[in-house]
């Protein structure tokens, strides 16, 4: 069972990845926590393991920091929690999500999409205490990224991708795209992939 893959970042989505060791590509579903703070393409890489396996099957889910892989464990021995929707919930931020759940704030948990709220109340009920000694450490890490492309570019391609990742976490198209029209209203600024996807997954939580 593979816990561990250390290669070369060779491409990169809001959902998956793709990492070359020793000529082997392996696809690995990704958090968006994770996402965030991947390197660039062509750069080293080790992402922490879970190799899920069902019937015909196999797929991996990779966590930069070990603690977010803890916490997706904790997620799945959650009755009705499997992988995917694991990956979702852990799209709150792996301090935000501990809080939630120490504090029991049903409401926050309930604002993802694919929780109700008999699964959010489990959620609380059964990781209350166990997320309580988790420790987590979130690193934020800003990169400067040279490009030769416009900045009208680069923002059009931020939408799209905050777009793009915001349905893949089960939103709907039209309320996904209104909530980012708001969120680049908000500024003049213009806002990375990271902070599109950040402020427009605050303004759904708190629109749930």
């Amino acid at each position: 069972m593979i816990a561990l893959l250390r290669g070369i970042l060779v491409g990169k989505s809001t959902n998956t990845v793709l990492i070359d060791v020793q000529g082997v590509g392996y696809e690995v579903h990704v958090s968006l926590t994770t996402f965030y703070q991947l390197p660039e393409i062509d750069a080293p890489v080790t992402l922490h393991i879970y190799t899920h396996v069902r019937e015909e099957v196999l797929a991996l889910y990779g966590f930069l920091a070990h603690s977010e892989k803890e916490l997706f464990l904790l997620l799945l021995g959650v009755s009705g929690v499997g992988p995917k929707l694991a990956l979702t919930i852990l799209s709150m931020g792996t301090a935000d999500l501990v809080s939630a759940l120490k504090n029991g704030h049903v409401g926050r948990l309930k604002a993802l999409p694919g929780i109700g709220t008999k699964v959010a109340g489990r959620l609380v009920l059964e990781l209350r205490e166990k997320v309580a000694p988790l420790s987590v450490t979130l690193s934020a890490r800003e990169k400067g990224i040279e490009s030769d492309v416009s900045a009208v570019t680069m923002e059009r391609q931020a939408v799209e991708g905050a777009l793009s990742a915001l349905v893949n976490l089960g939103y709907r198209y039209q309320e996904a795209k209104r909530v980012l029209d708001v969120v680049r209203g908000e500024t003049t600024d213009s806002l990375s992939l990271e902070q599109l996807i950040k402020k427009a997954l605050q303004h759904l939580a708190k629109a749930g």
